[in-house]
């Protein structure tokens, strides 16, 4: 299995059909046609489904071509990182939970990016699960995570600050007149969650289960479950300062009793990092280092 032919394939997911995919390759359709062809005998297995207009990805494509992303994904970011200069530079990718403790890192960032302007740095948005999974992969060189997060199998730095639980409702909803939300209220309400941890931290600070809960919707960043309370489907349980709720139809009321999260900078133990994540996670240090008069 060459990498060439993972782009291939990558390119027909894209465009859908063979000819277009061919037509941005520069390849002769023929050319790609047998190249799929090889490729799924290979694997033993059926990666798309034709159609008259256009070809669809089976379940086994659907997961053959997440797989292939990250493949290509590590080798980009492997050879940036081989090809450095006499000046720090390559890629580095950074998962991170929504909060507002990334500022340290983004403050991080950007004195990183005075010193060493060769060095990209790729944010991505999502939550703890895939941060472990793309951290194991070596996809990720860091993540930000929410605690409390299971992190036996990193080394990490605790960021500070914390960020509030709390309810982003609508102006309209009465629960936008209260300085908290309670039990009863977020029994009474119709939630969404976020994808992991919602259930749990209702749990902790109220005691309900998921049986006593009333959920509408899941979600995995919170500007997205912002448009489903906009559009009426509930209550979004989040953290404070992520959405900004000025001159919006939304108001963020916080949970009472107060819980409230910090977060962690992790990384894989044993990982041998690049210059520049190294160079990275040494300015973060400097960040969490009080400097002195």
């Amino acid at each position: 299995m060459e990498l060439r032919v993972l782009r291939y394939f990558l390119m027909i997911v894209q465009e859908k059909t063979i000819s277009k995919a061919s037509a941005r390759l520069h390849v002769s359709q023929p050319t790609v046609s047998r190249q799929l062809k090889e490729l799924e005998e290979e694997l033993g297995t059926t990666l798309f489904t034709r159609g008259n207009r256009t070809i669809q990805l089976t379940p086994d494509g659907e997961y053959f071509a997440n797989q292939a992303r990250q493949i290509l994904s590590l080798t980009d970011k492997t050879l940036t990182n081989i090809h450095q200069e006499t000046d720090i530079s390559g890629a580095i990718y950074v998962g991170s939970a929504e909060a507002r403790s990334v500022l340290t890192v983004a403050q991080a960032i950007g004195h990183l990016n005075q010193q060493h302007p060769h060095v990209q740095i790729h944010l991505v948005s999502t939550d703890a699960s895939d941060i472990h999974s793309q951290l194991t992969s070596g996809v990720f060189d860091f993540g930000v995570v929410m605690d409390p997060t299971d992190k036996s199998d990193y080394d990490f730095l605790r960021l500070p600050g914390e960020s509030r639980w709390g309810l982003l409702v609508q102006n309209s909803s009465p629960l936008a007149q209260q300085a908290a939300v309670s039990l009863d209220d977020v029994a009474q309400t119709r939630l969404i969650l976020p994808q992991q941890g919602g259930s749990a931290r209702i749990h902790a600070v109220f005691g309900l289960t998921q049986e006593d809960l009333n959920v509408a919707a899941t979600y995995n960043l919170l500007y997205n479950a912002s448009l489903l309370v906009s559009a009426g489907v509930g209550n979004a349980l989040g953290l404070d300062g992520i959405v900004n709720t000025n001159q919006s139809d939304l108001t963020f009321v916080p949970l009472a009793p107060r819980t409230s999260s910090g977060s962690s900078l992790v990384w894989l133990k044993g990982q041998h990092l690049s210059a520049a994540a190294q160079a990275l996670l040494t300015q973060v240090r400097a960040e969490l280092t009080p400097t002195e008069n």
